[in-house]
């Protein structure tokens, strides 16, 4: 399916890639490799669940990246059914459900403590504000590399834009929207800020992150998907998995919106007071816990 239409160059450089794509999950089947692994990521080398892990990781970003790198992947896209709101729901659940086999629910773990080793918590009141806050500023880097995409390659850009529309298009009414906003904002913040980055960190799960959005090709947009991979990843870092949920969520219903003109100066103030507010919160907080206790005798 990937190699139809390909030059010989092209077909080589993919069959090369999916074989050291191969080679490289294999090796990390050797426990001498997840050694010296592990004094990289915090890995236990002993775990046959933190080695599937690895090796799946590695089979996921290699054959990502050699299909961005050496087939179409534009119009692969293009050729294929735009999505429904099913459709999307569907093609998400996936993310979620590996996330939650993946830490062990009903198996070495019940759902409470499923929940908290994923990271999903009741947010404290200054991760609210802070994940919207968050959001918009996302919003706006993803915006300024959209127009510097344009500028620099736009060809490149053209091609990424009907992709988007064709893939997307079909999810333009508010079912559409929300299902675009809530599917991904909860399914792959589950498995990847919550299940793997624990594990793997931030930059190793920001690429995993990247790697399955395609649809951008390879282009300055798919840089900020990386970008902000690795914001959410601070964002998970420093509070927990439903402020990082939270924020990724509200960052797809923006972009699914779409704001522009008035709408958008406005979405800037608000966004200014939400980044005040959030860092009073976080102030606050560091004050409580650094504040010495007072004797009663």
């Amino acid at each position: 399916m990937l190699a139809g239409g390909l030059t010989a160059n092209a077909r080589l450089g993919l069959d090369v890639g999916t074989m050291a794509t191969g080679l490289a999950a294999a090796a990390l089947v050797t426990k001498p490799v997840r050694d010296r692994l592990a004094r990289l990521i915090p890995i236990d080398p002993d775990s046959p669940v933190d080695a599937l892990a690895l090796v799946l990781a590695v089979i996921l970003l290699g054959t990502q990246i050699t299909s961005v790198v050496f087939t179409n992947v534009l119009a692969s896209d293009q050729s294929q059914a735009p999505l429904s709101p099913g459709d999307l729901v569907l093609q998400e659940l996936p993310f979620l459900i590996l996330g939650l086999a993946g830490v062990g629910i009903f198996m070495r773990r019940n759902a409470a403590a499923t929940l908290v080793r994923l990271g999903v918590v009741v947010p404290s009141w200054w991760q609210v504000p802070l994940a919207l806050a968050a959001a918009g500023l996302f919003v706006g880097f993803g915006n300024g590399m959209d127009v510097l995409n344009h500028t620099v390659s736009p060809q490149v850009a053209h091609q990424v834009d009907v992709t988007t529309q064709h893939v997307f298009g079909a999810l333009g009414g508010p079912i559409g929207i929300a299902a675009l906003a809530l599917a991904p904002g909860i399914c792959e913040e589950i498995l990847f800020r919550g299940a793997l980055q624990p594990r793997i960190g931030i930059v190793p799960t920001a690429l995993l992150f990247t790697s399955i959005h395609t649809q951008y090709g390879f282009s300055l947009d798919l840089l900020a998907v990386f970008v902000l991979a690795i914001g959410l990843g601070v964002v998970r870092k420093y509070t927990n998995t439903t402020t990082s949920s939270l924020c990724h969520t509200t960052y797809n219903l923006l972009g699914g919106i779409g704001l522009s003109g008035a709408a958008l100066g406005v979405g800037a103030g608000v966004d200014l007071i939400l980044v005040a507010l959030s860092a009073f919160g976080i102030w606050s907080s560091r004050r409580r816990r650094t504040a010495s206790p007072v004797s009663t005798r």
